[in-house]
């Protein structure tokens, strides 16, 4: 019965941004100019990190891996909505669906575990500065990215074996500028106990437990650095966090925004554009927050540049 009102889908239909042909061209500008300064701006910090010994601390090796995984996250996205408005279409294959939810998850949860292990990073830092060399080497240190990368892939996995398990879809239209995944599993006409434990189970686990995470070593940052009398290195241990506590607020800030907008809109147009706020302008800002924040990549950067004048 269910299948009689379903479609055996081979693309989907993207809503956009704007049906408007006079916004076209400024939406085209607009975010082809935050895709260049994103990617440009992402792969200055890596770059930087690089070639700069002075970098070369378990805290810009995760910089360095997030500024990747930022403009892997934003190239999901953008690249095909500028295509999209230039050509004015809208269509995406089935197969370029899946590929794109994928990318998105991957980056996406890699994003955030490395939020996570920064937020270890820094507890390690502050309440064991004794140990910190020890504890935070260069093995524990890429088996803490490789472990964040390799369960983002699995979870990604997860989603796309609802999806290609899923032959007949609800309708074709995607009420977002690109395949978002909770949206493309809810099209899904699957009705399978695997489908919800994908969606909420598993959805709870990678958006809270690395939340829950930065929160408790937050709070234990917190609590040491109130027990130190001097107020210079008060301000000296809470400024190495400001960054970092920066583009934690503005992931988690926009995305939980997101989120309560979409369940309290009825409008799809409205929930696209606001989508837009955690695809595009937070790995857009993520660079310049840590750039003109800190002091080490100002340094490194007048060195670089010096070196190659």
């Amino acid at each position: 019965a269910q299948e009689k009102n379903a479609t055996r889908v081979s693309e989907f239909h993207l809503m956009g941004l704007s049906e408007d042909p006079d916004w076209q061209p400024v939406l085209f500008g607009l975010f082809l100019t935050m895709y260049l300064v994103t990617v440009l701006g992402n792969l200055i910090i890596s770059l930087i990190i690089i070639s700069d010994s002075h970098l070369h601390t378990p805290m810009y090796f995760f910089l360095s891996n997030l500024s990747l995984a930022d403009v892997c996250f934003i190239s999901t996205t953008v690249p095909k909505l500028i295509v999209d408005i230039q050509t004015h279409s809208r269509v995406i294959s089935y197969e370029g669906c899946l590929a794109q939810m994928s990318l998105f998850i991957i980056s996406g949860c890699f994003d955030d575990m490395l939020l996570t292990v920064m937020a270890y990073d820094r507890f390690v830092a502050i309440c064991h500065p004794l140990q910190y060399h020890v504890i935070m080497n260069s093995h524990l240190c890429a088996c803490l990215v490789l472990l964040s990368f390799l369960f983002s892939l699995f979870y990604s996995q997860l989603h796309n074996f609802i999806a290609l398990h899923s032959v007949y879809f609800k309708n074709v239209e995607v009420a977002n500028f690109f395949c978002e995944p909770s949206q493309i599993i809810n099209l899904a006409c699957s009705d399978s106990i695997t489908k919800y434990i994908v969606m909420y189970f598993f959805g709870s686990i990678s958006a809270f437990l690395p939340l829950l995470g930065i929160f408790f070593s937050y709070y234990r940052i917190i609590s040491s650095i109130l027990r130190v009398s001097s107020s210079e290195a008060k301000y000296k241990a809470f400024s190495t966090c400001g960054s970092h506590l920066s583009v934690v607020c503005l992931f988690y800030g926009t995305a939980i925004g997101v989120y309560l907008h979409s369940a309290l809109s009825h409008s799809p147009r409205n929930s696209a554009v606001t989508s837009v706020l955690y695809t595009v302008v937070t790995p857009m800002l993520n660079p310049f927050i840590y750039s003109l924040r800190n002091r080490d990549i100002k340094s490194a950067l007048w060195r670089l540049k010096s070196r190659t004048v």
